[in-house]
């Protein structure tokens, strides 16, 4: 017969690494055809305002539900910058505002995200944006986690917005000239695919 101590510490085990598995990390995968890093700045004198966004971009976003913590990575393809303005848009990349002949690429990696009950309310990350990398902390507007109606599996969103200066980053293009501040005020749209679990080995 199995002694009762012994019995009662295999049974915690057991409960303990069943609950492990049920608080693993989940993973998810940015859905680039609904994800847009978008942006507002002021135009001339600050009578009005671009707007625009980034229209190629990739990532990924891993939640952990019961620890309460997870990580969000987004890469963006600055040669799609998009003003709705095509000679804007050719200006943008030159070397005189996002040189993207030199910088390609624009990215986000969180080091902290935090969460108001079950929902995601701010991230906190590190912004590297024309070689120049800068913590930036994103507001979470909305944040809601649904089962695909197409893929079915889950699938995240967020809605999530920050204000940056621009000139931190070395893109100082025009102001303090025709351009009152550097103040940008980012909004993020994005959804999240759940990644499918590995089948049995």
């Amino acid at each position: 017969m199995i002694p009762a101590r012994r019995l009662l510490l295999s049974a915690a085990i057991a409960v303990s690494a069943s609950g492990a598995a049920i608080a693993a990390p989940e993973t998810y995968t940015i859905d680039s055809s609904h994800t847009y890093p978008s942006f507002k700045a002021a135009h001339i004198g600050g009578i009005s305002f671009w707007r625009g966004k980034i229209d190629k971009n990739s990532g990924a976003v891993t939640l952990d539900r019961a620890a309460k913590t997870g990580s969000i990575e987004i890469l963006m393809d600055m040669t799609s910058i998009d003003f709705g303005h095509e000679k804007m848009n050719e200006h943008a990349k030159k070397d005189d505002i996002f040189d993207v002949a030199k910088y390609p690429t624009a990215t986000y990696k969180s080091t902290k995200v935090v969460f108001t009950g079950d929902a995601i309310s701010s991230v906190e990350g590190n912004l590297t944006l024309h070689g120049v990398t800068k913590p930036v902390t994103l507001t979470v507007n909305e944040f809601k986690c649904i089962p695909h109606p197409f893929y079915k599996r889950e699938v995240c969103g967020a809605d999530a917005s920050a204000v940056i200066d621009r000139t931190e980053f070395g893109v100082g293009y025009g102001v303090g000239k025709a351009i009152p501040d550097g103040k940008v005020t980012l909004e993020i749209q994005v959804e999240a695919l759940k990644d499918e679990a590995p089948g049995p080995t």
